[in-house]
């Protein structure tokens, strides 16, 4: 067997969050209830203060239910972290479709500001972004987090605008690196994230990159 994949090719950790995959609709259901009462409950009270009784009871199910699913907490968020990433790499695609982007530059704008949306848009993705608040290999037990989210950045700029891969990978590892950490200070002045740091962030990774790729 291959390693599992998320929808979008991304690799997942050798133990999947999922104890099995809901086959009904009704499980299914079931299951994203359980997600959306984690995040909301995160969001209240954060991953420490979480527990598995009480994402169940917030979501409506039996504590039993959740473990048919679920081995634990972690797994909980792992798979909301992986849905997370889903969402994100949906919105940059969709916008990569609609927007004309004339240069590579556009391309990291549009990521950048699908990103600040994800803050102020998804439920507890402040608090945990792509996992690395629990764990900095929730998405890939080979990888840390942000290896995996510049990947993604890199097969799609490299595949929008034909630059080389190699010459994309350390560039866009290290602006994804920066841009996470000036992001996590803006939303930590303001929950709607400080707009003179984020109009910095965005000026920093453009300009560090504009040494780095083709003019």
């Amino acid at each position: 067997m291959g390693v599992p994949t998320s929808s979008h090719g991304v690799a997942v950790t050798s133990s999947t969050p999922l104890r099995r995959q809901p086959v009904q609709q009704r499980s299914a259901k079931r299951v994203e209830r359980m997600l959306e009462a984690c995040a909301s409950l995160i969001e209240e009270v954060g991953y420490d203060g979480v527990t598995t009784t009480l994402i169940a009871e917030r979501a409506g199910v039996a504590v039993g239910s959740l473990y048919q699913f679920f081995p634990d907490k972690r797994a909980v968020v792992q798979a909301l972290t992986m849905r997370n990433l889903d969402k994100f790499m949906d919105t940059i695609t969709a916008r990569f479709a609609k927007t004309p982007l004339e240069h590579w530059w556009d391309a990291v704008d549009t990521i950048f500001d699908a990103y600040v949306g994800m803050h102020r848009d998804v439920p507890a993705f402040s608090k945990v972004r792509f996992g690395d608040a629990v764990d900095m290999r929730l998405l890939d037990d080979k990888r840390d987090n942000n290896a995996v989210i510049s990947d993604r950045m890199v097969e799609l700029i490299a595949a929008k605008f034909g630059i080389p891969l190699d010459e994309l990978q350390l560039p866009i590892a290290v602006a994804v690196q920066a841009a996470d950490g000036v992001l996590d200070l803006a939303f930590r002045i303001d929950p709607n994230g400080e707009q003179r740091v984020l109009d910095e962030a965005k000026s920093l990774i453009r300009g560090y990159l504009s040494t780095r790729l083709p003019k």
